[in-house]
């Protein structure tokens, strides 16, 4: 027990240790960040491309989810000062014919009990273009309706708050996407193994993309 002792005495000490270090290069990282969200801007469709690329995030977009991610501008991931408490992730979107909002925004932490726990933006529809809503259904020339397979909207991860601490969405965008979206906008040319970034709390994942 006293040796099982000072090896988890010294596990604790290294990871506070390496969340000091990530703490460290989160605050050198911002700058470089904000140049490159700024050549982003200016590359059409970048960000709607991305997430169409990106194999675990195309397979919750529907064909109106992608019109309407057409308007997406701009991506910010956040990481709070203390990196176990959590992260944001602030969506900018330029005038469109599906909501009101300006930017939309989700974020996680953990309550007083040390529970994760999740908040984000409403989402202010305009009449008729609530995507949350829709039947899954397209009438066909009878004008009839026909059922056919199509994935929840994206729009619904605002709301769903049912299991903060799993929310791969979140996670994706945050450790696969956000460190180089670059490599997904380009996908389709050659393959690429890509891998997300090792942190302390999620191992890195590799799988292969097409550039």
């Amino acid at each position: 027990d006293e040796v099982q002792n000072e090896i988890d005495r010294l596990n604790e000490q290294a990871s506070e240790e390496i969340l000091k270090v990530e703490q460290k290069y989160n605050k050198l990282r911002q700058p470089f960040f904000q140049k490159r969200s700024e050549l982003i801007a200016k590359i059409p469709n970048f960000w709607v491309t991305t997430f169409v690329n990106h194999p675990q995030v195309s397979a919750l977009l529907g064909e109106e989810d992608e019109e309407a991610l057409h308007y997406l501008s701009r991506v910010e991931v956040t990481e709070f000062e203390d990196i176990k408490s959590g992260y944001r992730i602030d969506f900018y979107f330029d005038e469109n014919p599906y909501f009101e909002n300006k930017a939309l925004s989700k974020e996680f932490n953990v309550n007083e009990s040390g529970d994760p726990v999740s908040k984000s933006t409403e989402i202010k529809w305009k009449a008729g273009k609530d995507l949350t809503k829709r039947t899954g259904q397209t009438p066909n020339k009878a004008g009839k309706k026909r059922q056919h397979e199509e994935p929840e909207s994206f729009f619904t991860w605002f709301t769903d708050h049912s299991d903060a601490g799993a929310d791969e969405l979140g996670e994706v965008i945050k450790d696969d996407i956000w460190p180089n979206p670059l490599q997904y906008y380009l996908v389709g040319l050659f393959p690429l193994v890509v891998c997300s970034v090792h942190t302390l709390r999620r191992p890195a994942r590799c799988f292969v993309v097409w550039l």
